[in-house]
């Protein structure tokens, strides 16, 4: 999966988007001008990859890369002090996913389900809670959301990024606990909501008690642990493997073959156009075939243009403006 440059495609990205081993286009802040554009954009992509994931980052809060003519969601921790707070996680979900979706992109990854021990200023806000289980509860009413308007979930950063307090996008963080501490705390949303999930993204944290080895590169943490002990049987996207906290495996045709090789289905490259060819290229040369099961990411419904017209839209907008969390 990369990324383009403007707000439409250049000649060199529809060359780019040809080739069999792109997956998928994320779009930026940098893409995006208005629900229309987008919609224009997601267009001009589907008549030359029909078959290409579309994402973007539209978790709420700080990180929302679609932002005029679209609701300005909460973070997520904002909704935790509410009363309603599982309902109010639900709408939440729901708003951001026919958002996306009804201009013609496929999913959002999101939810985060990083806890928040106040230690990590790259999550913070974003998690929706410290403690474990009311984390899972809010978060597994955000993703219903999601799923019911036709959004697949993908669950991020595992196997939590709340305890390291480098930022993993200019640093290799390291979170020194034991695999017994992660188990009793960060791992329990992956583990309770791994039927939910239909994909997960691993964080750039090293776990020096488990492996040598960030996450999304070590077979211990995918094959042994998510997949093995926690049965999770969904899509393993990497993280940006451009962020410095990828950078300890070498250049980005290193990191490719090693996230693919330690078990994730498709790997990220991201605001580094040379990077993304470097990889691209590394691909070509293994012949590396797209795996089965990434099509389950596709949005399962276009949602019209019309859906602020819709009864759910107008109570959601309704329930988070008396819970004062939108404007």
């Amino acid at each position: 999966m990369l990324d383009i440059a403007g707000t439409w495609l250049t000649a060199e990205d529809r060359q780019l988007l040809r080739q069999p081993q792109v997956g998928g286009l994320i779009l930026f802040a940098r893409n995006i001008e208005s629900p229309r554009q987008v919609r224009e954009l997601s267009m001009a992509v589907r008549a030359v990859r029909p078959d290409v994931l579309l994402a973007v980052d539209q978790e709420g809060g700080r990180v929302q890369r679609l932002r005029q003519g679209f609701v300005r969601l909460p973070a997520m921790a904002a909704i935790a002090g509410k009363p309603n707070a599982e309902q109010l996680a639900e709408h939440c979900g729901w708003l951001m996913a026919t958002e996306v979706l009804a201009v013609g992109l496929d999913l959002s990854f999101a939810p985060v389900l990083d806890l928040d021990f106040q230690r990590s200023k790259v999550v913070g806000s974003r998690s929706f809670n410290g403690d474990p289980q009311f984390a899972t509860l809010l978060a597994g009413a955000f993703i219903r959301g999601m799923q019911a308007a036709g959004m697949a979930a993908t669950g991020k950063h595992f196997p939590g990024h709340g305890w390291a307090e480098a930022d993993s996008h200019v640093a290799i963080p390291v979170d020194e606990r034991s695999l017994e501490q992660i188990r009793a705390a960060d791992l329990l949303p992956f583990k309770l909501l791994s039927k939910q999930l239909a994909a997960v993204m691993p964080a750039h944290v090293i776990y020096p008690q488990v492996d040598a080895l960030p996450a999304g590169f070590s077979r211990r943490w995918l094959q042994d642990i998510l997949r093995g002990e926690l049965q999770f049987d969904g899509v393993i996207f990497s993280d940006d493997l451009s962020m410095a906290g990828a950078h300890v495996v070498g250049d980005a045709a290193s990191r490719i073959e090693a996230a693919l090789s330690a078990g994730c289905d498709m790997g990220l490259v991201c605001n580094d156009r040379g990077a993304a060819e470097l990889a691209l290229s590394a691909l070509q040369r293994l012949r590396v075939a797209a795996p089965s099961g990434l099509q389950r990411m596709r949005g399962q419904a276009v949602a019209s243009t019309d859906y602020r017209q819709q009864p759910r839209w107008l109570t959601a907008v309704g329930a988070l403006r008396a819970a004062q969390l939108i404007d």
